[in-house]
C-alpha cells in the first residue's frame, strides 16, 4: 500500500534481489544471487520552489541472469507528503499508478483476492515516515524502471525548513545521484547540508552552489567512494544527507500570485517577545514507570532551565488523583524554578488515569491568573498535557472529556498534547487539541525521547504575536485556507493560500493584524498578479506550484477539520477533500493509488497503495517485517494470497493489496533513460470508452396562493453554470447559484450580492464575505457578522443573512455521496420590478387549469396554454427535503428568457 504525510523525510531503500537478507521474500524455487539483479542508475531529483518541494525518486534496474527475477523497490517517505505519481516501465510498456477513491479500490482489491490473485505494496508508519514498498518480475537480460513522486510543503521550525534524505541502496550503484535543487523568490540566507553522507571519506562528495534566491546540493559518489563511508563495503550506502536552510526576511512576508493562485508566508522579525503562562500536565500513572518517567524527568529538567524570567508556570501530576505544586501560576525566578526542580524529581508512576480532572484543573489555573490578573494582559496562555495511555479513573467518555475541556477553556487557552508511546488514543488526544488551538505529536518511546519532548517546547516556547489575522483588501479573493491563528511562535511560519477570481487585478494587497507586547500591530503587503508564465526565467520552478501548493494545503486542514465537524458535516467535508485529492492526483487517507503490474509478459491483479492515518501507527516498525508475495499460476504452479510474518501482524487497514485493472500499454509521457524533471506533469492513461452522460436539470417549484397544486420546471444545466435565482433593482439585492463541476445537477456554492461592494459567497465548508476593501472567511460552523447594515449567522445548516427588511436563507442538504446548496428568500418588499428565476414570480403565480385527468392537463399561465403533466418534486427550502405534488410544465412557457438567468459561473 501506498503512503505518504514530514519534517521533510526521505528514507530510501533502492531495488533489490530477495535474498537471505531481505524482509520480503517470495516463493519462486529461484535462487539468485546478488550479482544477477544490477541497479545500475539511482536518481533522486528533488526541487523546491518557494517551499513547496517536489521529489522524483527514479531507480533502473537490469536483471544479469539467465533466467527471471523479482526486483524489489522500497522507499519511505515523509508523513506530511503526498504521493502524486508512481510508474514502471517493463519490456516497453509503462504501467502507470492511478488515484482513485480508497472504497473504489477496496472493492476492487477484494474482487481480485476472491481470484486469488494478490500481490501487494505494504505500507508502515513510522516516527517521521511512511513507507512504499512495491517488487516486479524482471524477465532474463531484461530491465526495469521504477518512478516515484511525491509532493509537500515544508514547515519551518527552529528558524530553518529541513529536507532529510536517507540512502540504503543495499549495494553499490554505478550512477547514484541526490540532487536538490532550491528556488526562494525571497532570498536564500542560509544554506547547510548535514548528516553521514557529508562526513570524512564522502564530505568532499557533497557540493554546494548557493545563490541570492538559489541553491543546488549534489551527491554524486563514484563506486570507490560508496564503499569507503564506515559500514558500507559491498552493501553500499547506508547514511542520510539534511539540508536546511532559510530565507531572507527584510519583509515581514512574502506574497506571490501566479496563474490565478497565491500564497501569504508571514514570518516577521520581531525583537520583543510576548510572556507566556504556561502549564505543564503530567501523567504519572502506572503504566509511565521506568524509562518513560525518567525521561520525561530529564527533558522538564531542561525545559524549566530555559523558560524565561518573564513568564509564568504551573505544573501538575496526574494519576487516579490530581497533585498540583502550587495553588497559583508563579514567575519564573530562580526560587520558584529550583522548587519546580524538586517537585518534578518527586514525580513516580503509579496508579491509574484521570486526564478530565487533570486538564481541568490545568485549565482553572489558567483562567484564575487571568481574572486575578496575576499575569500580563498580553499574554500567551498554554496547557502541555504529556500521557502515555488512554483516561481510566474518573470520567473516561471521551467524548464527555472534549466536552468538557471545551468548556473549561473556552478559546481563552491553547492546548497541546503530547502521546508518549503507541499505549495513547492518538485520535482522542488529536481532536481535544485541536478544538482547543493546538496541535497533538507523539512522543516515540526511544533513547532520544527527552530531546523529543524538549524540542517541541522550544516550538513554543518563544510568542511574538497573538490573534492573527490574513486579510485580503480585494474583491474576487476565494477558497482561502486557513486565516486565522491564536499565536504567532519565533522560528515559525504562517502560511495561507487561495485563488483569485478577478482576472482583471494588477496588484494583490494584504494585511495581517495582530497584537505584540506593545500594540495592535498591522503588516501590509502587496505583489503584481503574475502574467500566465509565472517564474519562467526561474530553471528550478516546476510548474503550477502555488496551485498544488494550495490544494495540498487544503485537503491537509479539511482532513484535520474533518476530527471537529459533526457528523453530518463530516460528508461535507470528506466529499470536497475528496474531490481535490482525485483532481490533484494525491493518495490521501481519503483515496488509493492502484498500479497493475506485469508478470511474465501478462498482468497480474493491481496493487493498492493506501495512506495510514496516524492512529495506524505500529511502535516497532523497524523490526524485521516479511511480506510473502503469490506465485502466479502457470508459472508457480499455484496461486495463494499474502500475508505477513512477524512479531506481530499489521492492523488491517495498513496491509492492502491488489485491484483487477486493465493493462495500460499508453502513457502520454516517454521516460527517458536520465529524465530531467523541471515542471509537475499529470501522467495520463488512455481513455476508456465512456458512454453519454444524461442532459442534467435542476427541479425548482414555484407556489400559488390561488391554486391548490405549484407549479414546476426543470430547467437544464452544466456543470460550472451559474443561475440568476433572485434579483432586485430597488435595492441591488441579488442571488446566483453555481452547478458543481462534479455534483451531478446539485448547487455547490451560492453568492448573494447585496450591493456592488458587498458580496457574500456560500460554500458547504467556509462563507467568504467581501465588503468594500476587505475580505473575511470563516468556516461553516463559525460564521457570526452584524454591522449597521447587515447580519450574518449560521445556525446548524442554515446560513441567514439579513439587510434592511429583507432576509436570505442559505441551506445545506446531504444528498448520499454530495452536498446540495440552497437559496430561498425568507422576507421581502417586492417591487414591480423583481426578477431572476424565481423572483419573477414574487413567491407566487396564478394559472388556470383549463382541463385535467390523474396525470395530466392544459394550464393557462401569464396568457400562454401549457401542456402539464402530474409530477412530485423535492422541496429544497425547508430541511425536512419534503416531497410535493405539482403541475410539470415546459420553462420555455413558463419563463420569460430561460436563457437570460444562466451565466458562465460567479
Amino acid at each position: 500500500m501506498l503512503c505518504a504525510t514530514l519534517c521533510v523525510l526521505l528514507l530510501i531503500w533502492a531495488p533489490v534481489a530477495p535474498g537471505p537478507s531481505t524482509p520480503w521474500k517470495r516463493d519462486t524455487g529461484q535462487q539468485s544471487s546478488s550479482s544477477d539483479v544490477d541497479i545500475y542508475s539511482f536518481h533522486i531529483d528533488s526541487r523546491v520552489s518557494s517551499r513547496y518541494a517536489h521529489t522524483v525518486i527514479t531507480s533502473r534496474v537490469a536483471n544479469r541472469a539467465d533466467q527471471s527475477r523479482e526486483v524489489l523497490f522500497e522507499v519511505e517517505l515523509p508523513k506530511n507528503a503526498f504521493i502524486s505519481n508512481f510508474s514502471m516501465t517493463v519490456g516497453g510498456k509503462t504501467y502507470v499508478g492511478e488515484v482513485k477513491e480508497k472504497e473504489v479500490a477496496r472493492q476492487q482489491y477484494d474482487k481480485a483476492v476472491s481470484r486469488g490473485e494478490t500481490a501487494g505494496l505494504v505500507s508502515t508508519v513510522g516516527r517521521t515516515m511512511e513507507e512504499f514498498k512495491t517488487s516486479v518480475t524482471v524477465a532474463a537480460h531484461s530491465k526495469v524502471t521504477f518512478e516515484l513522486t511525491y509532493e509537500e510543503l515544508l514547515k519551518r521550525r527552529h528558524g530553518q525548513y529541513e529536507l532529510l534524505v536517507k540512502a540504503r541502496p543495499k549495494q553499490v550503484v554505478s550512477n547514484f545521484t541526490i540532487s536538490v535543487c532550491i528556488f526562494e523568490p525571497q532570498g536564500i540566507s542560509s544554506l547547510e547540508a548535514q548528516g553521514a553522507l557529508t562526513t570524512n571519506e564522502l564530505s568532499s562528495v557533497v557540493q554546494t552552489t548557493l545563490t541570492e534566491k538559489t541553491a543546488h546540493v549534489l551527491f554524486s559518489p563514484s563506486e570507490e567512494q560508496q564503499r569507503l563511508c564506515k559500514d558500507c563495503g559491498d552493501r553500499g550506502l547506508s547514511g542520510d544527507l539534511i539540508i536546511k536552510y532559510d530565507v531572507s526576511r527584510e519583509l515581514p512576508g512574502e506574497l506571490q500570485v501566479v496563474n490565478g493562485y497565491f500564497v501569504h508566508y508571514f514570518a516577521p522579525t520581531i525583537d520583543l517577545r510576548i510572556p507566556k503562562s504556561v502549564v505543564f500536565v503530567i501523567d504519572r500513572s502506572g503504566s509511565m514507570s521506568g524509562s518513560k518517567i525518567i525521561q520525561t524527568h530529564e527533558a522538564l529538567l531542561q525545559i524549566l532551565g530555559d523558560i524565561n524570567e518573564q513568564d509564568h508556570f504551573g505544573l501538575i501530576s496526574f494519576d487516579s488523583s490530581v497533585s498540583l505544586w502550587k495553588e497559583t501560576l508563579v514567575k519564573a525566578s530562580p526560587s520558584n524554578l529550583e522548587e519546580a526542580r524538586a517537585f518534578v524529581k518527586s514525580i513516580t508512576a503509579r496508579g491509574a488515569t484521570d486526564i478530565n480532572e487533570a486538564v481541568l484543573q490545568g485549565a482553572q489555573l489558567l483562567s484564575r491568573a487571568r481574572e486575578d490578573k496575576s499575569i500580563p494582559e498580553f499574554s500567551a496562555s498554554i496547557l502541555i498535557l504529556l500521557t502515555d495511555g488512554d483516561p481510566t479513573s474518573g470520567v473516561t467518555n471521551l467524548d464527555q472529556i472534549q466536552a468538557n475541556v471545551r468548556q473549561a477553556i473556552q478559546k481563552k487557552h491553547t492546548l497541546y498534547c503530547l502521546g508518549f508511546g503507541f499505549d495513547v488514543n492518538y485520535k482522542f488526544l488529536e481532536k481535544m487539541a485541536l478544538e482547543n488551538g493546538g496541535v497533538a505529536r507523539r512522543i516515540y518511546t526511544h533513547s532520544d525521547a527527552a530531546l523529543q519532548l524538549k524540542g517541541f517546547y522550544e516550538e513554543v516556547a518563544t510568542p511574538l504575536l497573538l490573534e492573527v489575522e490574513v486579510l485580503f483588501l480585494h474583491q474576487g479573493v476565494a477558497n482561502l485556507t486557513r486565516s486565522s491563528f491564536s499565536q504567532y511562535y519565533n522560528g515559525s511560519e504562517i502560511v495561507v493560500a487561495g485563488r483569485l477570481l478577478d482576472n482583471s487585478l494588477d496588484t494583490l494587497v494584504s494585511e495581517v493584524q495582530a497584537q505584540s507586547i506593545n500594540a495592535k500591530e498591522t503588516f501590509r503587503l502587496e505583489a503584481p498578479v503574475a502574467p500566465e508564465t509565472g517564474f519562467q526565467d526561474e530553471q528550478y520552478i516546476f510548474g503550477q506550484y502555488i496551485e498544488r501548493l494550495w490544494a495540498y494545503l487544503t485537503v491537509q486542514q479539511l482532513l484535520e477539520r474533518e476530527l471537529l465537524v459533526s457528523d453530518e458535516e463530516k460528508a461535507q467535508v470528506r466529499g470536497r477533500a475528496l474531490e481535490l485529492s482525485m483532481l490533484y492526483n494525491f493518495v490521501t487517507p481519503l483515496t488509493s493509488m492502484v498500479v497493475t503490474k506485469p508478470e511474465d509478459g501478462q498482468s497480474s491483479g493491481p496493487q493498492v497503495a493506501e495512506k495510514p492515518k496516524e492512529e495506524q501507527d505500529l511502535e516497532e516498525t523497524n523490526r524485521d517485517m516479511s511480506f510473502t508475495m503469490p506465485s502466479v499460476a502457470g508459472r508457480g504452479g499455484h496461486s495463494n494470497t499474502g500475508y505477513v510474518r512477524g512479531p506481530r501482524p499489521f492492523p488491517d487497514p495498513v496491509t492492502r493489496v491488489l485491484q483487477e485493472e486493465p493493462t495500460i500499454t499508453k502513457v502520454t509521457r516517454v521516460l527517458q533513460e536520465e529524465p530531467t524533471i523541471t515542471k509537475v506533469t499529470r501522467v495520463l492513461q488512455e481513455e476508456p470508452t465512456l458512454t453519454k452522460e444524461p442532459p442534467l436539470s435542476v427541479r425548482f417549484l414555484v407556489p400559488s396562493k390561488v391554486q391548490v397544486l405549484p407549479l414546476c420546471f426543470d430547467m437544464p444545466v452544466s456543470p460550472g453554470q451559474t443561475l440568476l435565482l433572485f434579483q432586485e433593482p430597488t435595492t441591488g439585492l441579488a442571488i446566483f447559484m453555481e452547478v458543481g463541476a462534479q455534483s451531478r445537477g446539485s448547487f455547490s456554492q451560492i453568492k448573494i450580492q447585496i450591493s456592488p461592494s458587498v458580496v457574500i459567497r456560500a460554500s458547504a465548508l467556509e462563507v467568504t464575505l467581501l465588503h468594500t476593501a476587505t475580505v473575511q472567511t470563516w468556516p461553516w460552523p463559525d460564521v457570526s457578522y452584524t454591522s449597521d447594515s447587515l447580519s450574518v449567522s449560521v445556525a446548524g445548516r442554515v446560513l441567514t443573512v439579513t439587510t434592511g427588511d429583507s432576509s436570505v436563507e442559505v441551506l445545506v442538504h446531504q444528498l448520499q455521496s454530495r452536498t446540495h446548496l440552497w437559496a430561498r428568500v425568507k422576507d421581502h418588499a417586492y417591487s414591480s420590478g423583481t426578477g431572476g428565476l424565481i423572483g419573477q414570480f414574487q413567491d407566487n403565480i396564478s394559472y388556470e387549469v383549463k382541463d385535467s385527468s390523474s396525470r395530466s392537463a392544459r394550464i393557462e399561465v401569464r396568457g400562454n396554454v401549457l401542456d402539464a403533466t402530474s409530477a412530485r418534486s423535492v422541496d429544497y427550502s425547508t430541511l425536512s427535503r419534503q416531497k410535493v405534488d405539482c403541475w410539470l410544465v415546459p420553462p420555455t412557457g413558463l419563463l420569460r428568457d430561460p436563457a437570460a438567468y444562466v451565466s458562465a459561473s460567479l
